[in-house]
């Protein structure tokens, strides 16, 4: 929907679940728990973090869509007790914490959807912008299982497909919005990890070529397409 973004010939990849993320440390009002029953939706619990990990999933959606509350890890993520600091309940609802969150939140794209949408009233929507979305995946990428790296690896090839006519604009954002967050250690740990990923043909690369059912995709093709966006993106960095 952006008018950086080109419209593709493929459908757009979905997933069940929207994620909704926030600070740690914001300010948030009422008793969202409360708010999410009286929409509809149930709340299941899982693990063994206290308090536990939550999901909210829309009672009579054949699709099963749920939704997740996300927060940003910071320190060693363990707690005084050795437990993992992994949830954190606020408003109501449990959140889960996690690495390198707190990269999404930089100059977040906003969009306002009304009644077109689907939307009952003209609301406006904070998205992570591409580049964040891009750096969280790759610095997150080798603390996910295979499944969930492929899928990222599809997400960062088609994200690069969708902006390829501006690419100049996405690195705008990076050099203005998104690096000054990153401290130069991190910056180079996001280059070594870019070249552990995409300098090689990896085993998530070719589950990724296989999960759109709409197009075919070489992951040798993939991987050349999301080394040049890459290249492209932190030309400025790797000088």
């Amino acid at each position: 929907l952006h008018p950086l973004a080109i419209s593709p010939e493929y459908n757009a990849i979905f997933t069940r679940d929207t994620d909704l993320a926030f600070a740690s440390e914001a300010p948030l009002e009422g008793d969202i728990k409360e708010a999410l029953s009286d929409s509809h939706f149930k709340e299941e619990l899982s693990g063994e973090h206290h308090p536990p990990v939550s999901r909210y999933t829309l009672k009579g959606d054949d699709q099963g869509f749920y939704a997740e509350f996300l927060t940003p890890l910071t320190g060693s993520g363990r707690l005084r007790n050795g437990n993992d600091d992994a949830t954190l309940l606020k408003a109501g609802i449990t959140a889960q914490k996690l690495r390198y969150l707190d990269i999404l939140f930089a100059s977040p794209w906003i969009f306002r959807l009304g009644p077109e949408q689907g939307v009952e009233q003209l609301t406006d929507f904070q998205v992570a912008n591409p580049v964040s979305f891009i750096v969280q995946k790759i610095l997150i990428h080798d603390r996910r299982p295979l499944k969930k790296q492929a899928q990222d690896l599809l997400y960062i090839h088609d994200t690069f497909e969708l902006f390829a006519d501006n690419l100049p604009e996405l690195q705008k954002v990076w050099l203005e919005n998104v690096q000054p967050n990153l401290s130069i250690g991190l910056r180079g740990d996001l280059l070594g990890r870019i070249s552990g990923i995409f300098d090689r043909l990896p085993d998530a690369l070719r589950e990724a070529a296989r999960i759109p059912a709409d197009r075919s995709l070489r992951p040798e093709r993939m991987q050349s397409i999301c080394a040049a966006g890459l290249a492209e993106l932190f030309q400025s960095d790797r000088s």
